[in-house]
């Protein structure tokens, strides 16, 4: 029996989010590991390196991050509907499909390495740094795919704690790795991107191990119905996809707006885009872990659930800010000293610490807006709500904000996020609203296209 289609939501939710926060943090400290010991060289242009390959690797991240909403809510839909054979072909055709589309991705970008850190305002050593980084790190990206693929199909089968180990391997082995290179055999950056491709490995070896081994979710390949499941992946995950775009480039309007002030304050820059998903990684992992409560639900028609499964998400969402903020408050000092930072380093850091996280309330109500977008029938939403928020949200704010300093860059994009935010959760409520409201005339006009009926071809066999 799916398992979210009873029981208590805001248990789901916490569950959910919790673990998956765990392993999703896990795929981020290894950039905050790498930038740690980094940053323990004690030279700005490496560490303003590390921030600007960051950037593009948020890109990378993103991409991945927007296909695995696409599987989770594609075979969450499947497994919800008892249509488990479905949910098996769905799997394996969605990690062909990831490793095909990464694959491109990433090699791909490394013929433009330069003319993308240039336009984030790298110059000189810093750029050549970064580009050696992004050189070898690059090609890893499908084994990055992989492993975030197979965590997503672990949590759309409600596997949370196996979703979880999966990507706290690839943390474990960089944090043992990273000192042994970059220090012991004194390879600096180079060994901090050799590293990451080996955490990327694990990754994927311990993901594929877990989905085949202890769930045989995947099932055999049928090249017949690759371009049929990739149609109904993307019906979700393209539009995720876009919409997970529009972060980092929010992201690097704000890093080139703050790169105008110099190294220091792109090393500060660097070290607070590497501890916010850490510190908010409870935040961040809602889109992905609320989806398959929502989807579920929405599957079985228990459409009161999925109104309320928002509202517990929201409230989850809440708390978990509130927490993460008051501990960066009171560790502002120690985390400014592990990275050895200083001048504006240092002044962003304090001012990010101390009242600039409090706009994560806002960036916190549209990641539960887009789980609800993404699973309810309508990403587009999502999408229209995060590219507003990357632009109109972002790019004015930061450059009236960048007059008054790199500090007030991230104010003014903090502004912005608040409007958007707000107005896609206000968004958000209605569409849950309306699909209560209509629920006797749903399960014909839209649940038949969002959860099809078994056919001689999908049928559970």
């Amino acid at each position: 029996m799916p398992r979210f289609v009873t029981g208590s939501l805001l248990r789901h939710v916490f569950v959910m989010a919790s673990t998956a926060a765990i392993g999703l943090v896990a795929v981020f400290a290894v950039d905050l590991i790498n930038l740690f010991y980094i940053s323990r060289l004690g030279e700005k242009e490496i560490a303003a390196a590390i921030g600007f390959a960051g950037v593009v690797g948020f890109f990378h991240t993103s991409i991945s991050i927007g296909l695995t909403i696409g599987i989770t809510a594609a075979v969450s839909r499947a497994i919800g509907a008892g249509r488990r054979a479905d949910a098996q072909r769905l799997a394996t055709s969605s990690l062909v499909l990831m490793v095909a589309i990464t694959a491109l991705i990433g090699s791909g970008s490394a013929l433009f390495l330069h003319p993308m850190l240039r336009a984030l305002g790298a110059t000189g050593e810093t750029e050549r740094l970064a580009a050696r980084y992004l050189a070898v790190t690059v090609h890893a990206l499908p084994l990055l795919g992989i492993g975030m693929a197979c965590s997503a199909l672990l949590r759309s089968v409600g596997d949370a704690g196996r979703a979880m180990t999966v990507t706290l391997g690839a943390a474990v082995v960089t944090a043992v790795l990273d000192p042994i290179l970059i220090f012991g055999f004194g390879m600096g950056l180079d060994g901090a991107a050799v590293a990451s491709v080996l955490s990327r490995c694990t990754l994927a070896a311990v993901g594929l191990r877990a989905v085949m081994a202890r769930h045989q979710l995947l099932g055999r390949f049928e090249r017949a119905a690759l371009g049929a499941d990739a149609r109904r992946l993307a019906s979700v995950a393209a539009p995720a996809v876009l919409s997970n775009l529009a972060t980092p480039v929010g992201v690097a309007f704000v890093t080139h707006s703050v790169a105008q002030f110099g190294a220091s304050a792109v090393a500060g820059q660097a070290t607070i885009d590497r501890l916010t998903p850490v510190a908010f990684g409870l935040v961040y992992a809602l889109s992905g872990a609320v989806g398959p409560i929502l989807a579920q639900n929405l599957g079985a028609r228990h459409y009161g659930r999925v109104r309320d499964g928002l509202r517990e998400s929201l409230r989850f969402m809440v708390i978990a800010v509130g927490a993460a903020w008051l501990l960066l408050a009171l560790g502002q000092g120690l985390i400014v000293r592990a990275f050895s930072a200083d001048g504006l380093a240092a002044e962003l850091i304090h001012a990010f610490c101390s009242w600039v996280a409090a706009g994560f309330f806002f960036t916190g109500a549209l990641f539960v807006a887009n789980a609800a977008f993404n699973n309810l029938g309508r990403p587009l939403l999502s999408t229209g709500f995060n590219w507003a928020r990357a632009t109109l949200g972002t790019i004015p704010f930061a450059w009236w904000g960048s007059h008054y300093g790199p500090v007030g860059v991230l104010a003014g994009a903090a502004v912005g996020t608040a409007i958007f935010g707000t107005l896609a959760m206000v968004m958000a409520f209605r569409l849950t609203a309306r699909l209560v409201a209509d629920a006797s005339a749903l399960p014909d006009a839209v649940v038949a296209v969002l959860v099809p009926p078994a056919t001689a071809d999908n049928a559970p066999r």
